[in-house]
């Protein structure tokens, strides 16, 4: 029996092997498939890569070109892009071999370190071993500061609203005399306007009579604008009026007879305390000595401010001095040299620093230097900021620097009652302005006016209430002899 099992065992055997299909044809057909999918592989990463390089170098002609075969034109800003694009990697770029000494580079938080441009501004003085930055550089070859090299006609004077630039127009300053300057309506960027001012002549022409530039910084109207048309009346060609406002103003303009007929010069906003006072007093300045050429003398006022004597007295008391009337002190604690800024040295040193009241009457030429600074209003802008006040050192340190001695008589002709202390002087109203307290504020000083003691040193004061006009106009005639 187990003879007969062992004989169907080997009978089934062969039959189940004879069964089975070989295996070797099913290896050769994996295989073949396997190579052939490698082979497409391959052919198809070439081929992309062949693509990919052909528009990568068709895009790179096509920005260099302009556009080239693909038709586009493209801004010079997209092929400097596409280029910086093509700059390789930090990590890719070569380093600086082992002991070299990389290029020192400024940092806000270093000790005495000095910006780049105000390291490049003082490398003149460093030369001379003076210490100091010296004067703005005299104009290129070709300017001349002669009355008959005439500089760009400033921007628009008069532009009462925002809007498209009008065509430029040809309108006589208010106080003129029968001159004309071109007068437009759109603002120019104040860098450029600054650049023009500073090409002025800095000098009034021989022979012309000088005139008064009368700069009312405010902030929406002139509320005491009727005082200073009786002020202005009958003196034309002694004076001109710039107006700066709120850009957001929008109040009617006066008749052509008015002393403020289209004087209001392109402004931008003005925030109390901010460096953005000093910019738009610049402003003022700028437009004025591009304006007319015979503007000798520069007195910035408010919509506060009032007149105490008559034109004629104002006129020459102000073209007859031999002296510019700004205060510039220097002024221990916190108010004064505590508001100094350690990173503005060595440009401006600790002892430089001064103190004074905004308003000012500047001469033409050291309105022209004021304008044409690029060494200190810059480190204005930037150090003097919050609790600095820049309306208060800018000018007083600027002219401590720049006529150190001689030049200012370190006094304002705006007399201001600081008595009540704080942030801001005392306002006036209606009821405080007396016959009594007018002659008070003309005569009740004494000071220096030409090497001579007088008893005239205030021509101009503030801050009174709009309410108070009414007494101004009944008083003018009777105690400041006009009207």
């Amino acid at each position: 029996m187990t003879t007969a099992k062992n004989l169907k065992q080997q009978h089934v055997l062969p039959m189940a092997a004879a069964a089975a299909p070989p295996l070797w044809p099913v290896r050769t057909k994996l295989l073949l498939c396997a190579a052939l999918g490698f082979t497409l592989g391959v052919v198809a990463t070439a081929s992309l890569m062949t693509s990919s390089y052909a528009a990568s170098s068709a895009a790179s002609a096509a920005l260099r070109g302009g556009g080239g075969a693909l038709g586009l034109f493209l801004p010079p800003s997209a092929t400097r892009n596409a280029v910086q694009d093509r700059t390789p990697p930090p990590a890719a770029r070569s380093q600086p071999k082992q002991g070299a000494v990389p290029p020192a580079r400024w940092h806000p938080k270093q000790e005495g370190a000095v910006p780049p441009a105000i390291r490049r501004a003082r490398t003149p003085a460093a030369a001379t071993g003076t210490g100091m930055p010296p004067p703005p550089a005299p104009p290129a070859a070709g300017i001349t500061t002669s009355a008959a090299a005439t500089p760009p006609p400033p921007p628009g004077i008069g532009g009462d609203k925002p809007g498209p630039a009008a065509p430029r127009v040809t309108t006589t300053a208010s106080g003129g005399n029968g001159s004309s300057s071109s007068i437009g309506d759109d603002d120019d960027d104040d860098e450029e306007l600054m650049a023009r001012a500073a090409a002025a002549p800095r000098e009034v022409p021989a022979g012309t009579v000088p005139r008064v530039a009368f700069l009312f910084l405010t902030r929406w109207d002139l509320p005491m604008a009727p005082l200073w048309e009786k002020f202005f009346d009958g003196h034309r060609g002694l004076y001109n009026v710039y107006v700066h406002s709120d850009p957001a103003f929008d109040g009617s303009e006066p008749p052509e007879t008015s002393a403020f007929y289209r004087r209001r010069i392109p402004s931008k906003e003005v925030k109390w305390g901010e460096i953005s006072m000093v910019e738009a007093e610049r402003r003022l300045l700028a437009h004025a000595l591009l304006d007319d050429h015979s503007n000798a003398r520069f007195v910035l006022l408010s919509e506060s401010h009032v007149p105490l004597f008559d034109f004629p007295t104002v006129h020459s008391y102000l073209v007859n001095s031999t002296k510019v009337y700004l205060e510039s002190y220097d002024q221990p604690g916190a108010t004064g040299r505590g508001r100094y800024h350690r990173r503005m040295s060595p440009v401006v040193a600790p002892w430089q620093w001064r103190k004074g009241s905004q308003w000012f009457d500047l001469d033409r030429a050291l309105a022209a230097d004021v304008v044409a600074d690029r060494v200190y209003f810059p480190l204005f802008r930037r150090f003097c900021r919050r609790n600095c006040y820049a309306d208060e050192h800018y000018l007083p340190t600027f002219l401590n620097i720049r006529r150190p001695s001689s030049a200012g008589a370190n006094r304002s002709l705006t007399w201001v009652d600081w008595s009540h202390g704080g942030s801001h002087p005392a306002r006036f109203t209606r009821m405080e302005v007396t016959v009594d307290f007018l002659q008070w504020l003309r005569g009740g000083s004494t000071c220096t006016y030409n090497g001579r003691t007088t008893t005239v040193c205030f021509l101009f004061a503030r801050k009174f209430l709009p309410n108070s006009l009414t007494r101004f106009l009944r008083f003018a005639p009777k105690v400041m002899g006009f009207g």
